[in-house]
């Protein structure tokens, strides 16, 4: 009986390893490489569409809304400004396509926001990434969103008459040119979701800014029927240099100087929003 039970003590021994063993086995393993800064932002672009895998309501404002947008404003204007809802319908879509994108782009923020409440970010910023990855994956993300919004319209617009007369070449460089923009205008958000307390903040805040920049354009009327001080504010805003970029695009033309005019301002918000975004994030 005792040999046995010696036998089987025997046999279930475990001597675990000395901390100096594990240090060496350790330090002797090559470290794995650290992942690029294209890398880190596509796995954060792809975890924002999880979440939208995991809450498909989140699709809600670029499926029902934009498809909302669209009928809305072209049955109730159409006859008024244009005489039918056909011939408005070639000036409105492109117009309440950037429009619709536009508005959407300030979700961002809220979702930054809530992350930044849950305490996901303080894990964000521990690990060995690129420092920007995680607003950039965001942003990212985001385009798939207005990527969709944009193709669900644009079929809607199609149904009830539009047609362009730059065919599909000129719907892709316009809806190209929409997502850079759209992209580089999402930086206004990440400040605001980094620097505001709470989301509903966030929402307050993004619709006072966004409103005027989308009404006081040229997406539902030409400017010319405006006042003299309207036209010049309307005449200089970004959202009217690019919904007339993207409706002559759209209309087989090239607005250079409006094409011009929407990269510069693309290229202007993720200079200045993003790099204080990048500040507010590394002092949040």
């Amino acid at each position: 009986m005792s040999t046995v039970a010696t036998k089987e003590t025997e046999d279930h021994s475990f001597t675990a390893p000395r901390a100096e063993d594990l240090a060496a086995l350790l330090v002797a393993r090559d470290r794995p490489p650290r992942p690029s800064a294209l890398s880190a932002s596509l796995t954060f672009g792809w975890r924002a569409m999880l979440k939208i895998k995991h809450v498909p309501e989140q699709l809600f404002d670029v499926t029902a809304f934009p498809v909302m947008m669209v009928l809305m404003y072209t049955y109730l204007f159409g006859g008024a400004l244009a005489g039918s809802v056909d011939a408005y319908i070639q000036f409105l879509l492109p117009g309440i396509l950037v429009m619709s994108v536009v508005m959407i782009t300030m979700y961002t923020g809220v979702a930054i926001n809530t992350d930044i409440d849950k305490g996901v970010f303080d894990r964000f910023r521990t690990l060995p990434i690129w420092r920007p990855a995680p607003m950039v994956g965001y942003l990212l993300g985001d385009v798939v969103r207005y990527f969709i919004a944009s193709v669900v319209m644009l079929t809607v617009g199609v149904v009830i008459g539009y047609r362009p007369g730059g065919g599909a070449a000129g719907i892709l460089l316009g809806i190209a040119l929409l997502m850079l923009f759209s992209f580089s205008f999402s930086w206004i958000w990440t400040m605001f979701g980094l620097m505001l307390r709470t989301e509903k903040s966030v929402m307050g805040v993004s619709m006072m800014v966004i409103f005027p920049l989308t009404f006081l354009s040229n997406v539902f009327v030409d400017p010319r029927t405006m006042p003299g001080w309207l036209q010049a504010f309307v005449n200089n805003s970004p959202v009217t240099h690019l919904a007339t970029a993207v409706r002559e695009l759209m209309a087989g033309n090239w607005p250079a100087a409006d094409i011009a005019w929407s990269l510069g301002w693309s290229a202007a918000f993720v200079l200045v929003f993003g790099a204080v975004t990048m500040r507010l994030y590394n002092r949040k």
